[in-house]
């Protein structure tokens, strides 16, 4: 008996858990469905800057969809802002997979000189901010002309440092024995790292991938550092631009920002615990 309401407990308390972290994104369905005169009444205290707390229900009394028709069929500049959110993620998460998979390889397979002090390097920069290395990023960037260019977001991120510390972790998981088979067989550099690297470090290498989507998704820093031209803008320093009385794009807006971020995160879910269950090992 005992055991049973302990179990009884144990799921309530996990239950509420699950409800206390899923109130946001109820709030902001809710949100996104409401009349403009709801939206008014319920946000009026915080609007208004009155010393009130606002009234809110989870569920619309006159349910819209307003609020959608207008930005996705009668407001462009939202199209403008996600295509360049995609255009930035896609090229840096390709660009990571170009440099960061061979150079994790190379610090896993080859013994080379310092290579250990090198890695640690590697390790030191990943820790640091962004805010650390803005000016001396600036300074880079203005120095090649790429300022105001999605290339002074692009070119950094291509180069993080921590892509290649999780997919290094997964090339270490190899057998070292696998691969010294492999070269006594006659196979070259290039046929192990594409015949036996990359599919068996495919874990590490989609969870890096997804790790990289959810962070570069939603840029604020860099963006809103190293561009002026709104145009040029991603989708994440859109929302702060919609003002309190346009609250319903506003929540429509973050409804759609969210959708893509969920997706990946749902379908590399597998991928991205076995990569931080991965980083977690010891050398």
């Amino acid at each position: 008996m005992k055991k049973i309401l302990r179990n009884a407990s144990t799921k309530g308390a996990l239950l509420l858990l699950g409800a206390a972290f899923c109130a946001p994104l109820l709030f902001l369905l809710s949100g996104s469905v409401m009349s403009r005169y709801e939206l008014r009444e319920s946000l009026l205290p915080l609007m208004a800057d009155q010393d009130q707390l606002i009234g809110w229900h989870f569920w619309p009394w006159y349910p819209t969809f307003d609020h959608y028709v207008k930005i996705l069929f009668q407001t462009p500049q939202f199209f403008v802002v996600f295509w360049n959110s995609m255009k930035l993620t896609a090229w840096i998460l390709l660009g990571q997979l170009v440099i960061a998979v061979p150079a994790a390889w190379a610090f896993a397979v080859y013994p080379f000189r310092f290579r250990k002090l090198l890695f640690t390097l590697y390790i030191v920069l990943m820790l640091m901010p962004f805010q650390v290395t803005m000016l001396s990023s600036y300074l880079v960037l203005n120095g090649l002309s790429l300022m105001n260019t999605h290339g002074s977001i692009i070119l950094p991120a291509v180069f993080s440092t921590y892509p290649v510390f999780l997919v290094y972790r997964g090339f270490c998981n190899l057998p070292k024995g696998l691969i010294e088979a492999a070269r006594i067989d006659g196979a070259g550099e290039w046929m192990i790292f594409r015949k036996i690297g990359l599919p068996l470090a495919s874990g590490g290498i989609l969870s890096a991938v997804v790790l990289g989507f959810l962070e570069y998704w939603s840029l604020i820093e860099q963006p809103l550092a190293f561009l002026e031209d709104q145009s040029l803008w991603p989708l994440s320093l859109y929302l702060p631009e919609i003002s309190l009385d346009q609250a319903g794009y506003s929540f429509v807006a973050s409804v759609i920002t969210l959708i893509p971020a969920v997706f990946v995160f749902l379908s590399g879910r597998e991928y991205l615990e076995q990569g931080i269950v991965a980083s977690g090992l010891k050398e």
